[in-house]
């Protein structure tokens, strides 16, 4: 078994709980996820099975579009409805569609952000939700992100009684971005607390939700036919940012083995390529300056 799987993950799961639960119903242990998703974030998870796993890497590289809502008016532990209320700025006065409209223009491009404490990056060797679990506090890094759009996809609503606004909205993103906090910063650029409320990853690594497929479909699908072949995708899914070149068999023979490709038939043109043979992707190279040629940087198959 070999080959892509998109799922759609269901709240209330890690991206572990995922794996683990393929592993038994396929009958393999060779399984990774690309690009984790919280416990209360559904959505988009693509699964690398078999040889593909070497692919996961760039299912990573791949940007990601979220759909979800805001709410204005307090904040949380964990940026999102998971965590303890840490801050409350009642909305006395509902904000207008055309300022968070501008808002939010504000947080589009290359931007700056801290990863919240209740997180899985490292520091000092240690997961940031680690310390925040333990009450204690660390330095955290600053990560760069790219916002590629940031749209409101609702009117804003007000809600009296607890004095709060909330609205649905989509954001395209790089890999490494926290909507959590992007939720937070449109919070800190109106002047109140606010939350992630509400997440869906429609599209991660590629591939999107009317490509994916539940966990309970694919145990009924293996149940049925034993098989689940024809819904996985191949390893060019997941390389299909990079340009490709497809090598004759004089070439293939020489660079199956480790050696570059020939510079002078294969000049640089990108940071990385797809090296095809007979049509089929076999590895990806990489253009090594202190070579001048393009060198393996990962191999698929060999044969």
């Amino acid at each position: 078994m070999e080959g892509i799987l998109p799922i759609n993950k269901p709240t209330g799961m890690t991206s572990h709980d995922v794996v683990y639960k393929l592993r038994k119903i396929l009958h393999t242990k060779k399984i990774g996820h690309a690009g984790t998703l919280d416990p209360n974030v559904d959505g988009v998870l693509p699964i690398a099975i078999g040889k593909a796993t070497k692919s996961i890497e760039f299912l990573q590289e791949a940007g990601k579009i979220y759909t979800g809502f805001v709410t204005l008016g307090f904040a949380t532990a964990t940026e999102d409805l998971d965590g303890e209320i840490v801050d409350e700025i009642p909305i006395l006065k509902p904000f207008t569609t055309d300022e968070i409209d501008q808002a939010m223009k504000t947080l589009v491009g290359d931007i700056i952000q801290i990863p919240p404490m209740y997180s899985a990056v490292k520091v000092n060797g240690r997961r940031l939700y680690d310390y925040a679990r333990a009450g204690e506090t660390v330095e955290r890094p600053h990560r760069q992100a790219t916002i590629y759009e940031f749209k409101r996809m609702s009117r804003p609503v007000y809600d009296a009684v607890t004095q709060t606004q909330s609205f649905a909205f989509e954001a395209k993103v790089s890999k490494g971005t926290y909507i959590r906090t992007l939720a937070v910063d449109l919070g800190a650029k109106l002047g109140v607390a606010s939350v992630m409320s509400q997440l869906t990853r429609q599209a991660s690594g590629g591939f999107n939700l009317a490509e994916s497929h539940t966990i309970d479909a694919v145990a009924q699908q293996m149940h049925v036919e034993g098989t689940i072949d024809e819904w996985l995708f191949p390893i060019d899914r997941a390389v299909a940012q990079y340009s490709a070149v497809d090598v004759p068999d004089a070439v293939w023979e020489r660079i199956k083995h480790g050696i570059g490709l020939p510079a002078d038939q294969y000049p640089q043109k990108d940071e990385k390529i797809v090296v095809k043979h007979d049509g089929e992707v076999k590895s990806v190279f990489a253009w090594s300056s202190e070579k001048e040629q393009y060198r393996p940087y990962r191999t698929f198959k060999n044969e």
